[in-house]
């Protein structure tokens, strides 16, 4: 090619300059077209690939590749080539979930905290470590007070954060007799409130109500008949007038939910230690048992009798708060290793932290990874070794294996990467490697790209 533009510049100056330039052209074509053509190759954007696959809803549980694109599930299947996304990370000896469905945690916090008095956590610090990518809030706040609650937290937060509405207007906030008031119970101005907010409330809560009446039960009720959601009930104590047993097979709907599964005062065992007949038959009833394990409503003398006879909690959740999560809760993760140490196997921990949930709230575009499903995933490691697990009133059950989120993804974007699987060898990068690009994290792609809040 030099020849030929010397040839041409010794006998037309122009005619080298052109066809020089025309050449240059063609390279540039050239390149553009192969790279084109590997762009166009590279249909995912991300590729997990080799771990073990646990979608309940889609009844997989098998090592597949899981791949992604603009946020989506693309495809779940063996043998994707890597060459065909833009990023593919090996996750091979570890499990592939949808994102985790925590649907009891008190998230209602901001300026003062004051809706769940200091209780109350932020939704973005706690979730995403844990695999968590949906949170539902558990009545922290109440048809008065949920507009704020969401344009304070649901609004501003990463984490896809729902809600039961409290029966009490105000919520839970203000003081210990709050939700002792029937005057703040409005069947009517909850329903009107889950209608108009019906993207982000998912049903109903009674908390905390002591009086020897069913008065906070039957408002709820009402009201979560007017607006068709579900009831869930959070009540730590039981009195001779409303008895836990009537609660569970006489006053609950199928589709209901009695969050604190596992509480103390519970009457779950008879004097030999055998679950009672009541809870299996309000079971068949389709009345739903949530494990909500919180700062004061989970203990092993009750949890594991019950495992043991097959009484398996329906969904599993944390009730997140500030007490909680420093003491025997933790974090999500924590509480489903706690159940798989007392015998339950891992494919039925996720399903119960996944698939079940998301239908308990009836929101069932969440929870698993169907083609052109939301791209939310937790990737979870099983560690083997030593591990102490404590209920709430600190006695310790000893376990040999321990949960533990490797990697989460919400909409298909890297969130929490723990041992940075997606990201590359320092040494492998330019020498001037750092914050680059508008300040936006992609986890996607893997680059070392600053988010700006």
């Amino acid at each position: 090619m030099v020849w030929r533009t010397r040839f041409w510049t010794r006998f037309s100056p122009r005619a080298g300059r052109e066809y020089d330039t025309i050449h240059r052209m063609l390279r540039i074509l050239a390149v553009t077209l192969l790279a084109s053509l590997a762009v166009q190759a590279q249909q995912y954007d991300l590729l997990l690939k080799g771990g073990t696959v646990i979608d309940a809803r889609n009844r997989i549980n098998a090592v597949r590749d899981v791949a992604i694109k603009d946020g989506k599930i693309a495809a779940v299947a063996a043998g994707i080539p890597a060459s065909q996304a833009l990023k593919s990370v090996d996750v091979s000896g570890l499990y592939v979930a949808p994102g985790l469905i925590d649907i009891h945690v008190h998230v209602f916090a901001g300026e003062g905290r004051e809706y769940m008095g200091e209780s109350s956590v932020m939704p973005d610090d706690h979730s995403f470590r844990a695999g968590v990518t949906t949170m539902v809030d558990a009545g922290s706040s109440g048809w008065k007070s949920f507009p704020r609650f969401k344009t304070r937290v649901i609004d501003k937060s990463h984490t896809r954060v729902l809600a039961f509405l409290n029966i009490v207007g105000t919520g839970m906030g203000g003081g210990s007799d709050v939700e002792q008031n029937t005057n703040e119970m409005n069947p009517k101005a909850c329903a009107d409130r889950i209608k108009q907010y019906s993207s982000a409330i998912v049903g109903v809560k009674t908390a905390h109500y002591t009086a020897p009446n069913w008065i906070a039960v039957d408002n709820g009720l009402a009201c979560a008949n007017e607006a068709g959601t579900p009831l869930i009930v959070d009540f730590g104590k039981f009195q001779p007038e409303r008895p836990f047993e009537d609660l569970v097979t006489k006053k609950l709907r199928p589709g209901d939910i009695y969050t604190h599964a596992y509480l103390a005062s519970v009457p779950m065992l008879d004097a030999e230690g055998k679950v009672r007949d009541y809870l299996r038959e309000s079971r068949k009833r389709g009345v739903l048992f949530d494990v909500g394990h919180g700062g004061g409503s989970f203990v092993f003398r009750q949890a594991v009798p019950a495992m043991q006879q097959n009484f398996w909690p329906d969904s599993i959740s944390t009730d997140l708060h500030i007490t909680s999560m420093n003491a025997g809760m933790k974090d999500m993760t924590n509480v489903m290793s706690k159940f798989l140490v007392m015998g339950m196997p891992m494919d039925e921990v996720v399903a119960r932290s996944t698939w079940n949930p998301a239908k308990e709230i009836r929101r069932e575009e969440l929870g698993h990874l169907t083609v052109g499903a939301v791209a939310d995933v937790a990737v979870l490691s099983v560690l083997t070794g030593k591990f102490g697990y404590t209920d709430v009133y600190g006695a310790r059950l000893e376990g040999d294996k321990k949960i533990v989120a490797e990697l989460t993804l919400r909409e298909g974007r890297v969130v929490w990467d723990l041992n940075g699987l997606t990201r590359q060898e320092w040494n492998t990068l330019p020498k001037t490697y750092g914050p680059q690009g508008n300040g936006r994290w992609d986890g996607t792609l893997g680059q070392a790209i600053r988010e700006r809040r």
